[in-house]
């Protein structure tokens, strides 16, 4: 068991069966039984795993909780702040305010934590609608197929690497190689009714620039922010993964268009290890308990279009490739599940190129769906022409390689300026999707 493997009828079965925090029944009234490290254990606490709790100490002292487990007939609890301290006999009570997420409207334009509270200084947050923290049932038949382009603003993206509406991409990336600055291009460049962001993990100083600079301007009103520093309890980090996918389910739900950003989803994972390690999880590949990575596709699969409203939500996953590794397992755990990938490279950025896009191993998978037949082939044009470059860039640079052995490299060469020109973007920058795809073709026609 662990804090995100509640089912969505467990979810379903807590709404159904509310619990107020004035609840004094002696059934649901348990006691602290032990406290070690982020673990908690509670008696006489009859609630499902995912659900909220209250630790109430003997001086009054509250704290929030979660359900994240069972070892006999005890209930297995994770506090929400790292530093509480809690004392054996404590009570604990039900919390059904833990498993729903307040949403609407009113959060536009705000920046709240992981259980909802302001941060931005401009007082409570008029939410008033109630939404489930894990999500609502989904029939699969219910969701649209991805048909239409999705203006991303970045020419290399709409034009190589094209993104659909309801469409799930993971930017996959290792540090320092670019990736917040190609998010400030995709949020401020997107065509998107409402932008919902979630911050996770980060530290606390770039969560301060991110929004003076990625999300400055008009951009800001129709945005959310979701943010939980580095420095915070991992159940508060998963939280908040959690809390801005259905702030972006209920706005799918009203029908709008929905830009989602989680940066990063490695670090989601990783909160989600530190607590399947508490919980006793074996851990298999690089340290990850089999949790960390079934987490991922239960939180991917929630974005998507929606056929019945119309609304859709398109989302952003980053994902850090530790050591440059792309086959590191988080990674490849995304680029399963996801419907398209994009992979930024150190070797570009060194060479100044932004966004440091290796068109040869990014991939869209919906593009198929939604260019034209003219797009997609000076796309290929484009595409052969990188890789006969990547494939002999050895040989090329060594002078090994002997001009006119073969016409494509030959071209591949002479060409590699103009290719390189085209993926560079200023991060001030917008182009549309129609000007990418008349430059793209354009350039493969001369």
């Amino acid at each position: 068991m662990n804090a995100y493997s509640s089912s969505l009828a467990e979810s379903a079965r807590a709404l159904l069966d509310p619990v107020s925090t004035g609840d004094t029944g002696a059934r649901r009234i348990g006691r602290l039984r032990s406290y070690d490290g982020l673990m908690l254990e509670a008696t006489g606490l009859d609630k499902p795993v995912g659900a909220g709790a209250r630790i109430v100490d003997a001086d009054g002292h509250v704290a929030r909780a979660e359900v994240v487990g069972f070892r006999g007939n005890n209930t297995l609890l994770m506090a929400l702040g790292a530093d509480a301290a809690h004392a054996a006999g404590a009570r604990v009570e039900p919390d059904a305010a833990g498993s729903m997420v307040e949403v609407g409207p009113g959060l536009l334009g705000r920046v709240v934590d992981a259980l909802g509270q302001p941060l931005d200084g401009l007082g409570p947050v008029p939410a008033t609608d109630k939404w489930p923290l894990a999500g609502k049932p989904c029939n699969p038949l219910n969701r649209a197929r991805v048909t239409q382009p999705f203006d991303i603003g970045v020419r290399g993206v709409n034009a190589l690497l094209t993104a659909g509406v309801g469409q799930r991409i993971a930017i996959v990336a290792g540090s320092g190689v670019g990736k917040s600055v190609l998010m400030g291009q995709m949020l401020n460049g997107a065509e998107a009714d409402v932008i919902v962001v979630g911050l996770i993990g980060e530290r606390s100083r770039e969560v301060s620039d991110f929004l003076a600079t990625k999300l400055n301007g008009p951009v800001r009103q129709k945005s959310v922010v979701v943010a939980v520093p580095a420095d915070h309890a991992p159940l508060l980090r998963l939280r908040a993964a959690m809390r801005a996918t259905a702030i972006a389910e209920d706005f799918r739900a009203r029908g709008l268009k929905v830009l989602l950003l989680i940066d990063s989803l490695t670090r989601v994972a990783h909160a989600q290890r530190e607590i399947g390690l508490s919980l006793g999880e074996p851990p298999t590949v690089k340290g990850y308990p089999p949790s960390a990575l079934g987490l991922i596709p239960r939180l991917c699969e929630r974005a998507g279009a929606d056929s019945e409203t119309g609304g859709s939500i398109t989302a952003l996953y980053t994902v850090l490739a530790d050591g440059d590794d792309t086959d590191d397992p988080i990674v490849d755990a995304a680029r399963a599940i996801v419907d398209g990938h994009i992979i930024l490279t150190r070797g570009l950025a060194e060479q100044g190129v932004y966004p440091a896009i290796d068109v040869g191993k990014s991939l869209s998978r919906v593009m198929s769906d939604i260019a034209t037949p003219d797009h997609l082939a000076s796309a290929q044009v484009l595409r052969r022409l990188w890789s006969a470059y990547e494939d002999n860039r050895d040989l090329i640079l060594m002078g090994a390689y002997a001009p006119g052995s073969d016409a494509l490299i030959d071209e591949a060469i002479v060409r590699r300026p103009e290719i390189l020109a085209f993926l560079r973007q200023a991060p001030g920058e917008r182009v549309g999707f129609d000007d990418s795809v008349a430059i793209l073709n354009a350039m493969m026609a001369a």
